[in-house]
């Protein structure tokens, strides 16, 4: 009897093993092998030679992209999807991802393009009672259908512009010896799309499970072998849905786009700093922040609360800001402007559920953190953006215009922000070269 060589591949990071391990030794995640069956040897036979072209006769596709219809999709895939492109889409379950990609192929089918949607979790009907809610229904193409093949065969038959797979862990594929959702059967169902995306010239899009962590489901290769992933970041109990990319071959991955969630399913908000920043004078604690994401200008409400501790280890917990960073501004404080927190716990939030990771959020971080300290709220219709360095010292940061400009059209009249901040006359900018300079022109 011939025996079937096995391997063991890890479901985190796609590490392959001869036999089961309980550790992983690529990732060092636990109980995280799986087993499929081996690859089977590479021929000895030698290939011919192909031909090599020259790089600058190769044609590009960049004037081909295809808008989808909503702009703020567009924005974040770099103007448009790509001829021949293949996207992958995550985020937490019932955040959106099925209804805005809906939404889009409603809105492309509108622009005269040829859509298909394979749905593999839900049935033609429920997809048009769906379609009905969001006025999506449209000349979408439907399919319901999780054999692998069979979506492949079809695709190349149909030649749609653009198709979404919902989802690309549903695919089965009967030449793989496991179930569905599987690392070898996301893998494989990966690579037939792949080619069949590039060899037919189809815009691909699919849509993935994420883990508890947040992370797309499956191996890491389907990462690397996708032209852009995308994360689709909401609580299902807030309104304001925010759409980045984590990675993009045709474009920026600085670019977000904000969304918000009604009952005729997601629209884009093309005025985010009215939603995310909170009309009046902010109370104790709250400081207003220009921030740049990507090429866009958003004004966010920093909120933190400084309290005792009752316990040995006071907590330090952000949302919406890194933990570590945190800790860092924490110190500066302690050392170079004389604000001991260490028996203090300290929470900070961005409001509204953005995350913001640039350094110029560190001063209105800090100053928002001081006026819980103190309950003395800063001065009204005052924003700040600088980043602080390990001396206490503030560092100019870049897009000061933009920053300044947005600010001043939701009415900021005056502006914290370090020395050598080039600005126009309005806003007031008062400059401040140490973090103790910017607490006293903030908070006097």
């Amino acid at each position: 009897m011939t025996r079937t060589l096995v391997a063991y591949t890890c479901t985190s990071c796609g590490h392959r093993a001869p036999k089961w391990l309980g550790r992983c030794p690529g990732c060092g995640e636990w109980n995280t092998l799986e087993e499929e069956a081996a690859p089977a040897p590479a021929r000895n036979g030698r290939a011919r030679p192909l031909a090599v072209a020259r790089l600058a006769d190769v044609e590009t596709a960049e004037g081909a992209r295809m808008a989808t219809g909503i702009d703020e999709l567009d924005r974040v895939l770099g103007g448009g999807l790509v001829p021949g492109s293949l996207v992958l889409i995550g985020g937490e379950p019932g955040v959106g991802k099925s209804s805005l990609l809906l939404q889009a192929l409603a809105a492309a089918s509108a622009r005269g393009l040829r859509t298909l949607l394979v749905s593999g979790e839900e049935s033609p009907g429920q997809v048009r009672m769906r379609a009905e809610r969001l006025a999506a229904a449209g000349g979408i193409g439907i399919l319901a259908e999780t054999e692998l093949e069979a979506v492949a065969e079809t695709i190349a038959a149909e030649l749609p512009d653009i198709c979404v797979i919902d989802s690309v862990q549903t695919l089965h594929s009967a030449d793989v010896a496991s179930g569905a959702g599987s690392v070898v059967q996301v893998r494989e169902a990966a690579d037939r799309l792949l080619r069949v995306a590039k060899s037919r010239g189809v815009a691909i899009v699919l849509v993935g499970h994420v883990t508890k962590d947040g992370a797309v489901a499956g191996p890491r290769v389907l990462e690397h072998l996708v032209d852009a992933v995308l994360q689709f970041e909401g609580d299902r109990y807030r309104h304001l849905r925010v759409l980045r990319a984590v990675k993009n071959r045709f474009g920026s991955t600085d670019e977000i786009g904000i969304f918000e969630m009604t009952g005729t399913g997601l629209v884009p908000v093309a005025d985010p700093s009215s939603a995310l920043a909170e009309d009046g004078s902010p109370g104790p604690g709250a400081v207003l922040l220009p921030a740049i994401e990507g090429s866009r200008p958003i004004l966010l409400e920093v909120q933190a609360l400084v309290a005792p501790s009752d316990l040995a280890m006071p907590r330090r917990q952000a949302t919406g800001f890194d933990r570590n960073r945190l800790s860092l501004i924490l110190a500066v404080l302690g050392r170079h402007a004389g604000i001991a927190l260490g028996s203090s716990d300290v929470f900070v939030n961005v409001a509204g559920g953005v995350r913001v990771d640039e350094p110029a959020a560190d001063l209105a971080v800090a100053l928002a953190i001081v006026s819980s300290h103190r309950g003395r709220p800063p001065a009204e219709r005052l924003a700040c953006f600088g980043e602080i360095g390990l001396t206490g010292r503030l560092r100019p940061v870049g897009h000061a215009a933009p920053r300044l400009a947005e600010a001043a059209k939701l009415g900021v009249t005056e502006v914290v922000a370090p020395d050598g901040t080039a600005a126009p006359a309005f806003p007031t900018v008062r400059r401040a070269d140490t973090l103790a300079a910017a607490i006293g022109l903030a908070l006097a």
